[in-house]
């Protein structure tokens, strides 16, 4: 199994949007990134980031709401192992799985579990049952079988159903492929109403040219536009250099690289905290004590700013409520985030022994 699981960590994708965070996988024979509609519904474009894939911005290609399956287009550098399609069934009652993917965010997990049953009727689509557990930011990855083989893409959960999956099998993936395909690259959608692929030079005006169904392509997603806070914090992240598209980490979250330290942003609006929180570097495993004792005396004269350890991570944070936040305070406070981040991971790995923190 674990065999299985490493082939697929430079094939498993994890994506954000300004709404939702999710999982894709990569297949090398068509050259695509596969996830689900509903987690990309209503954007042009993702961000993207794998295992040997740098942060990158790509766009939505193809959207199909029946079998809820997206396509997005893999950047040019993009180069990693190919996986099958067992897209001929096979899977029976019984046979143990994997599901792989970036739950809540974190970054590569897998969770083994088996078939319960593999003709779960919905509508007209039949699904695969299994008790491998997902969780929310799973939705969009491979349940992968002992061979790793993808036999079918997890879409959704029951809801307290102490691990009751689903997952679309393999087959209807492999048919949605062969249909895209034949539209030549276009932008394309499979209409709702009667189930046909749909180019976007073949709609006719908003509709469909088969059945007359108003249909929306991922190009003509209205572009997101933040309001209020949320655009006042992306205002202030773009001044001070960042790329605000690639920020994105899900709603009212960014995370900035900056240096060897990555910091995240949240605004969580019914507290109305707004939240800095800089990754510096982890505990050593000697002389914790002096490093303890060093992060209580800079305490002592941090105004604005808390040195903490959470867990192994020493995190250096910034928290101000919105009342007192535009973005004329906030770039005095963020920069000045940044610049301590920049000096604390340095001194801490240097004069304690802090590990560097080093991206999975």
């Amino acid at each position: 199994m674990k065999e299985v699981i490493d082939r697929f960590r430079d094939v498993v994708i994890q994506f954000a949007t300004p709404y939702s965070t999710g999982t894709g996988f990569y297949l090398k024979g068509p050259n695509l990134i596969i996830t689900n509609e509903h987690v990309i519904r209503g954007n042009q474009e993702v961000v993207v980031n794998g295992h040997n894939l740098p942060k990158k911005l790509v766009r939505v290609i193809f959207a199909d709401p029946k079998h809820d399956l997206a396509f997005l287009e893999v950047p040019d550098t993009y180069e990693i192992p190919e996986v099958k399609l067992a897209e001929n069934g096979g899977t029976q009652q019984g046979d143990p799985v994997i599901a792989i993917g970036h739950p809540f965010g974190f970054k590569f997990s897998a969770t083994q579990g088996i078939i319960s049953n593999t003709m779960h009727k919905m509508g007209d689509i039949t699904y695969l049952q299994h008790d491998a557990a997902l969780n929310p930011g799973n939705s969009g990855g491979p349940l992968v079988n002992m061979q790793g083989d993808v036999i079918g893409v997890n879409t959704f959960v029951v809801r307290d159903g102490d691990n009751i999956g689903f997952s679309l099998p393999a087959h209807y993936l492999a048919e949605s492929i062969r249909e895209y395909k034949e539209k030549s690259g276009e932008i394309a959608v499979r209409c709702y109403s009667c189930g046909n692929v749909v180019a976007e030079s073949q709609l006719a005006g908003e509709y469909c040219p088969y059945c007359g169904a108003n249909l929306e392509t991922p190009n003509k997603a209205e572009p997101y536009e933040p309001v209020g806070m949320t655009r006042t914090i992306e205002d202030l992240l773009g001044k001070l250099g960042n790329d605000i598209g690639l920020s994105r980490r899900g709603p009212a979250s960014w995370e900035i690289p900056h240096g060897s330290a990555k910091i995240q942003v949240t605004y969580h609006e019914q507290s109305g905290l707004i939240t800095g929180d800089a990754f510096l570097c982890l505990l050593p495993k000697e002389n914790i004590q002096a490093l303890y004792e060093y992060l209580l005396r800079q305490n002592y004269d941090l105004a604005g700013l808390t040195l903490s350890v959470r867990g192994q991570d020493i995190i250096l944070s910034l928290l101000i409520f919105d009342r007192y936040f535009n973005v004329e305070t906030g770039l005095k406070l963020f920069e000045r985030l940044f610049q301590k981040a920049d000096e604390y991971d340095n001194i801490l790995v240097e004069q304690f022994g802090a590990v560097w923190k080093v991206e999975e």
